[in-house]
Formats: structure tokens, C-alpha cells, sequence
């Protein structure tokens, strides 16, 4: 059997990682122009794969710097993050295109794709199947939503992103009542009535000409006449059919959730 130096295997070791380092896979890019790495960015992104768009954008990003090339690689790397599912990254993305862009002409862009990023994780991948709407989810990133809509509507009223940004801020707003609305319908189911009062009464102060206020006030009217209010639940009563009179909630009860108000997108 051959015997082994104790010299020779430290020197193995070295010849290994050298020839590790040597196998490193090259960039490809190396000799392309930034024509080049656009298309081919682009390709990705019409061709759906955004995973591989990202790398090809931020090298666009590196060596266009400067240019406005470079900002729209940036724009068009948190397109794909976000169309790849990676929120987080792509809203890091447009904040620091934000941040060192004040003045470009694609800032009202930036500001409609955070406001979209948000607003579509709040859908949820699988909302369909579940039946949830928007109003049953976490509501931080629908507020985060709303917050660029409205600078972007503010900023720039002009925009061509402008209109949807409006109907979605409506959106959002019907759903954050309606959010108040199915927290006050759970408690109220529970038995745990002042808590429904309180949720209730949130719906109908801080959000105006809502479609959830006619079940708001209904769940106003229940909670009362749970509680022995007799007062409260007729002057209630008297408000929601005055302004709802065609209203099938005091003699059907609660809506059944097969037709949703939300079903807009």
C-alpha cells in the first residue's frame, strides 16, 4: 500500500481550493453592451421569468449608472420583484429610487407601483379560494397602499396612473370600514356587545359614505337590544332605516358573504 507524506496534504488541500476557485461560473454579461442586458432583461420579464430579470437589471443598474438607463433598470428591477412575489424587496427598490430621484419624470410610476405592491399582498395569493376578502386581512399594508396613492394623486393629479390610484384608495377605505365592521360582527357574535358597540360606532365615525355602514348600524341596533338600551336601539334603528330603507338586515339578518361589495379586481 503507498504511503503518503504528511507534507503532501496540506499541499492537496491548496490544490483543491484553487481549482474550486478556478470553476467560479462566469459572468456572462462581461462583453455586453447595456443594450444588450436590457433586452435580455426584458426577454426575461415578458417571458414571466422575473428571478432571472433581477440579476440581468441590477447589472444594467451598475453599469448605466448615472444615465437615465440606469433609473429605469431600477424601476424596472422592482417590477419584477414584485411580480415575483418579493414585496419587501421590490418596496425597498422604489423607496431608494425615491430617495435618489426626487426629480425624475418616472416618479409618479414609483409611487403607483408601492401603492400596487401593497394593495396585492393584502389580496392574498390565495384569497379566491378562501373566499377572504381584502376587509378579513391584516390592514398595515392596505394603509401603506393608500399612503402612496394619495401622495401620488396629490403630487401628481395629472398623472396617468392617477385615475386607478383613486378607484383603489376608494377601495381601500370601503375595505378598512368594512374591516371595522367584521371585527364589531365577531364580537357581537360572541356575546361580547360593548366591545361590538365600540367597533361599530369606530366604522361609522371614522370612515363616511361607506358601504359598510348599513351593517354597522344593524350591529348597533343588536348589541343594544342586547344590552337593554331600549333608547339607543330605537333612535339607532330610526337612523338606519332613515338611511337605508330598502335595508333587509332587520328582517333577514346578518348578509350571507356570496356576493361581496369588493369584487372589483
Amino acid at each position: 500500500m503507498p504511503r503518503f507524506s504528511p507534507f503532501l496534504l496540506p499541499a492537496l488541500l491548496t490544490a483543491a481550493l484553487l481549482g474550486g476557485c478556478s470553476s467560479t461560473t462566469e459572468d456572462k454579461t462581461a462583453g455586453w453592451s447595456t443594450d444588450k442586458i436590457y433586452s435580455e432583461a426584458r426577454d426575461e420579464l415578458n417571458g414571466g421569468a422575473y428571478d432571472k430579470a433581477v440579476p440581468l437589471l441590477e447589472k444594467l443598474e451598475g453599469r448605466a449608472a448615472g444615465t437615465p438607463l440606469a433609473q429605469q433598470a431600477q424601476l424596472e428591477k422592482a417590477y419584477a420583484q414584485y411580480k415575483g412575489g418579493e414585496k419587501a424587496q421590490a418596496v425597498a427598490t422604489l423607496d431608494r429610487f425615491m430617495k435618489l430621484h426626487p426629480a425624475s419624470p418616472a416618479y409618479d410610476y414609483a409611487l403607483y407601483l408601492k401603492g400596487l405592491v401593497n394593495f396585492n399582498d393584502n389580496l392574498g395569493m390565495f384569497s379566491w379560494i378562501s373566499r377572504q376578502d381584502l376587509s378579513e386581512r391584516d390592514q398595515k399594508a392596505a394603509k401603506d397602499s393608500f399612503e402612496s396613492f394619495r401622495e401620488l394623486v396629490t403630487r401628481f393629479p395629472e398623472s396617468r396612473y392617477t385615475p386607478d390610484a383613486r378607484l383603489r384608495m376608494t377601495y381601500i377605505v370601503n375595505s378598512l370600514a368594512q374591516y371595522e365592521v367584521h371585527v364589531a360582527r365577531y364580537y357581537f357574535e360572541r356575546g361580547a356587545y360593548v366591545a361590538a358597540v365600540s367597533r361599530a360606532q369606530s366604522a361609522i365615525a371614522d370612515y363616511k359614505d361607506v358601504p359598510a355602514t348599513e351593517e354597522a348600524l344593524y350591529i348597533l341596533v343588536r348589541s343594544y337590544d342586547a344590552l337593554g338600551m331600549e333608547q339607543l336601539r330605537d333612535d339607532t334603528r330610526r337612523v338606519l332605516l332613515a338611511s337605508y330603507p330598502q335595508t333587509t338586515l332587520l328582517g333577514k339578518g346578518f348578509r350571507a358573504k356570496d356576493n361581496p361589495w369588493w369584487k372589483f379586481w
